[in-house]
């Protein structure tokens, strides 16, 4: 979350004793006043403006009796009667930025000049007709890869010019336009209202080029490769600070996972691996999956999990096993189910800790298999639990191959998915399968476990008084507690103080209780450089895909309560989102930066309306579920 400030000793104030009936947001209440004062909240000194045409600042005019008049740099800004402001102001061509601000109120005044950092561009040398911004170089730092791939480069430098890499041993890589097709728009941001015309991207400064995986610096160095442009009787050189290694794949390092290596015993004891470096989450390997490294770019390791397949994981989750090591792989043989009074749990025998991917759909669960071979004669069904001594939940069971070291089995259920676990049990894959709860449709909370968080701390935005997210949300989070209890249901909060919590804690604790359902609640800060007049409201994530429906249902919920903006649901690479034991989702019911907004998280009706709003959105998810045969 942006705009952060971390304060102790927070008072948190614990929820009142009936909710109050919704209906417009509360005036705000003037609290007494001696002289004015302008208090910038963000951005505060050791802040540095990431946007470069036009930014936000919010706070309070504090003191003086009568309504406050406020400009800044001679623009006019609403004050609210408690004093809140936010001002949406062009930004200079500069890297710092000067705020006059002008505050009046009957006969006191206030005048003062606030000052702000913006973060550099690169500008072209004046009269130069060749240049190059050597901020723009991509990749940079240390690469390692086999031998017959490649590596894509980019670099920003004067249009028109003549771009070629020059490589120690006197050979070059040309290096071209990038251009985009005519007419094509700049893409829009999720979330991200932008009422202005879209935009054409010029990309006539961009070049790119293609190097062939080399030994490049050999001794370890990085920038041993010239990057030459030569515009006209003009030319521009600059190292290109990368330095390439090659990997022997004739005799491949084998790794184990472990995201504890430091053996605090705080983590998951997951890895996530993803697509393209420092991207979104898309594999979660357990504590010691084996498999192959094939390539490394600085703080990053590519996995290679099948022939067609790689994932990037963090370096340091990553422990190199002796060198000699076979690649993992083998024969993945019969499988079997065994019932539970909570679950049914697929045991998959496996040759060695293998990657794996598990991936949901509405009534199936299917694990890949990366370096499995199938030798499954069997998928036995298990004994008990149905008129045909199978297990009700699971309908079918079905193995497929659809690569040589690739290979899925797929559980289809009788219902739809509501949560599921894996683990490694010495070398064989558990994949437990929850069984949904028994709802009650006319009182769908009735003996249901919730389980709320209270999001942050640590961090944590900031509204322009001051009011700091982690108070109001445990207010909030206190407020939905004592109405879920009345309608039926147990309640478990993350935290029931300012006491900094992490996020694994927050998810396991949700786990031990075996939650029916997770819900973290959140208040919203924008990023610099988007308008926070045109692009604030409400919206709601998820991740697993059975939790769509819960966010939806918050979503609507929350919207009808504060009749703001609706953003809508978005699928969100969030830790609180994640579990796969329960549905789960994280609710951003307003935006604390925005005055009005903070008024209203701030007072006993905003968090009542919050708090009425998570819990209506709950029920809706769980009676709907409920009419399920």
């Amino acid at each position: 979350m942006l705009l952060v400030s971390v304060v102790t000793g927070c008072a948190v104030p614990r929820a009142g004793t009936a909710p109050v009936s919704g209906g417009a947001l509360p005036a705000p209440t003037a609290p007494a006043r001696d002289s004015l004062r302008i208090a910038v909240v963000y951005p505060a000194p050791t802040d540095i403006i990431q946007s470069h045409d036009s930014a936000f600042l919010f706070g309070a005019v504090r003191g003086g009796r009568d309504p406050v008049h406020l400009g800044i740099n001679g623009q006019s800004v609403p004050v609210l009667a408690n004093g809140a402001w936010i001002a949406w102001l062009p930004l200079p061509d500069d890297t710092v930025a000067h705020f006059v601000m002008a505050a009046t109120a009957g006969a006191d005044s206030s005048r003062s000049v606030f000052t702000a950092r913006i973060a550099p561009q690169f500008r072209p040398p004046a009269g130069r007709a060749a240049w190059i911004d050597t901020t723009s170089f991509t990749p940079a730092g240390s690469l390692a890869l086999p031998r017959d791939e490649g590596i894509p480069l980019s670099v920003e430098a004067a249009p028109g010019a003549t771009v070629r890499l020059v490589l120690p041993w006197g050979s070059s890589v040309p290096l071209v336009p990038d251009t985009l097709p005519a007419g094509l728009p700049a893409g829009v941001r999720a979330f991200v209202i932008d009422t202005a015309p879209r935009r054409h991207v010029p990309a006539t400064g961009r070049y790119v080029g293609w190097l062939p995986a080399a030994a490049l610096c050999a001794d370890g160095r990085t920038g041993c490769a010239t990057l030459v442009v030569t515009a006209g009787a003009d030319t521009a050189t600059a190292r290109w600070p990368l330095g390439v290694a090659l990997v022997d794949m004739t005799f491949p390092t084998v790794v184990v996972l472990d995201d504890d290596t430091a053996h605090t015993g705080t983590t998951d004891s997951l890895t996530a691996g993803r697509a393209v470096p420092h991207g979104t989450y898309n594999w979660f390997f357990p504590t010691g999956t084996v498999a192959v490294e094939s390539a490394r770019w600085n703080d990053q390791v590519r996995l290679r999990l099948s022939r067609a397949t790689v994932a990037w994981v963090n370096a340091a989750d990553v422990v190199p096993l002796p060198p000699g090591t076979p690649p993992p792989g083998g024969v993945v043989s019969s499988v079997r189910l065994a019932s539970g009074p909570k679950s049914v749990t697929l045991r998959v025998p496996l040759p060695a800790r293998l990657p794996y991917q598990i991936t949901e759909r509405e009534r199936s669960l299917t694990v890949r298999l990366y370096g499995g071979a199938s030798d499954i004669n069997w998928m036995q069904y298990g004994e008990g639990g149905g008129a045909a001594g199978t297990d009700p939940l699971v309908t079918r069971m079905s193995y497929a191959q659809p690569a040589a070291d690739e290979m899925t089995i797929t559980l289809e259920l009788a219902r739809r998915v509501w949560g599921y676990r894996a683990r490694f049990d010495g070398r064989d894959l558990l994949l437990e399968v929850r069984r949904p709860p028994a709802l009650d449709r006319e009182h769908p909370l009735r003996g249901r476990i919730v389980v709320l968080d209270p999001g942050h701390p640590p961090l944590g935005a900031r509204g322009p008084t001051g009011l700091w997210e982690p108070v109001a949300t445990l207010a909030v989070a206190f407020k939905t507690q004592s109405l879920l209890e009345r309608a039926g249901a147990t309640v478990f909060l993350t935290r029931t103080d300012s006491t900094p919590i992490e996020l694994f804690p927050r998810t396991h604790f949700a786990e031990l209780h075996d939650a029916d359902v997770l819900v973290s609640i959140h208040a919203n800060a924008l990023p610099d450089g988007v308008n926070p007049f045109i692009n604030s409201g409400t919206s709601v994530y998820y991740f697993q895909p059975r939790s769509t429906r819960l966010a939806r249902d918050l979503d609507r919920a929350l919207v009808t309560e504060f009749g703001v903006r609706d953003l809508g649901i978005g699928r969100g690479d969030y830790a609180l989102v994640r579990p796969t034991w329960m549905p789960a989702a994280l609710t951003e019911g307003l935006f604390i930066m925005l005055p009005e907004q903070e008024v209203l998280l701030a007072s006993e009706d905003g968090q009542w309306r919050y708090a009425r709003g998570v819990v209506r959105g709950i029920e809706d998810f769980l009676r709907e579920r409920a009419r399920e045969p």
